[in-house]
């Protein structure tokens, strides 16, 4: 679908929000996801309590007849949601650990996944930290677009909003995907996954007891919520498998990242720690970068080099083909 069209798609669904956020005088947020909801829901328009009232529902109905849901690409859907959430931000005042990862990120992640993950019949695909879903969505959506079949998706977060919001992403993109509302450092029923790939929320985890369990825990005081996520991630894959996160950019160059990085070395292969563009980040200390890490096992074996490095910004077209390039000799040689 050509943007004029996904524009004109979002200009009604925004129209939607703004009408039923009035009448339920509730915040920009629930008002989207219950125009998702009656938007999958074949148009329906939940009405409870003589609310919204017959006119604003007759006209709610008529938007959703407008926007022709079923003949939208699943990837257009997802840019629809994508944009009314950004409207919502603009409009609320959102967490960072809140906010979804940006379309750009989730591209470069699913690229480097491919380089890493040879194709399966069968992939059990898990985020541990799945937030609105976006990341999950666009890896997932690349990888059937790249041949890949059967991937069974997985999502943990103890955010229900955000859940739900996960959940409407994985309709409009037909995705199998599983939500678990729970901790994720939290036993849980989860499928051993052959793929985890995870926005890591950053930041002090307050239940000490639980984090004790953890190798990765902090000695003194409160433990750091990524370190201990990275630590289950890699305990959750199965042999072999890869794990891939994006995390601070400068979060190995702490004394406190040693305890973390014994655990990587005993139980698995850093394979690679590619820094984001800084221009992508507001600061310095919102930088990210990209960590790949694969489970020790099956035919798992340390990349020589390491790949390390820093992607060039997708505009400057020499140089980001030429990292590309340099990353698919490397992918020949170690996998």
């Amino acid at each position: 679908m050509a943007l004029a069209d996904i524009e004109k798609q979002y200009d009604l669904m925004n129209e939607a929000c703004e009408l039923l956020q009035a009448k339920l005088q509730d915040d920009c947020l629930d008002a989207l996801i219950e125009n998702f909801d009656n938007l999958l829901n074949d148009g329906k328009v939940h009405v409870e309590d003589g609310i919204p009232d017959e006119k604003t529902a007759s006209k709610l109905a008529e938007i959703y007849r407008a926007v022709h849901l079923d003949e939208i690409s699943t990837e257009d859907r997802r840019l629809l949601l994508q944009l009314s959430l950004l409207t919502a931000y603009r409009k609320e005042k959102i967490q960072a650990n809140h906010q979804m990862t940006p379309d750009s990120i989730g591209f470069l992640t699913a690229y480097l996944l491919q380089q890493v993950y040879e194709k399966k019949d069968e992939t059990n695909f898990l985020d541990l930290c799945i937030g609105t879903g976006n990341l999950a969505a666009v890896v997932i959506n690349a990888l059937k677009n790249n041949g890949f079949k059967n991937i069974h998706g997985f999502g943990i977060d103890n955010d229900d909003t955000l859940l739900t919001i996960a959940s409407i992403e994985s309709q409009l993109c037909d995705l199998d995907l599983n939500l678990y509302h729970q901790d994720a450092l939290d036993k849980s029923l989860i499928p051993q996954a052959d793929v985890i790939v995870s926005d890591l929320p950053v930041g002090w985890y307050p239940l000490d007891e639980r984090a004790e369990g953890y190798e990765t825990h902090a000695k003194e005081g409160h433990s750091f919520v990524h370190f201990l996520l990275i630590e289950q991630a890699l305990d959750n894959l199965k042999e072999g498998g890869i794990g891939m996160f994006l995390i601070p950019s400068s979060m190995f160059e702490s004394k406190e990242s040693l305890p973390l990085l014994k655990f990587i070395q005993k139980n698995g292969y850093l394979q690679s720690l590619i820094n984001l563009p800084g221009a992508m980040f507001a600061s310095k200390k919102s930088e990210k970068a990209i960590l790949i890490l694969q489970k020790k096992g099956a035919k798992s074996k340390q990349a020589n080099p390491v790949l390390l490095g820093e992607f060039p910004l997708v505009k400057d077209t020499k140089n980001f083909e030429k990292f590309m390039a340099e990353v698919a000799v490397w992918k020949e040689k170690n996998f």
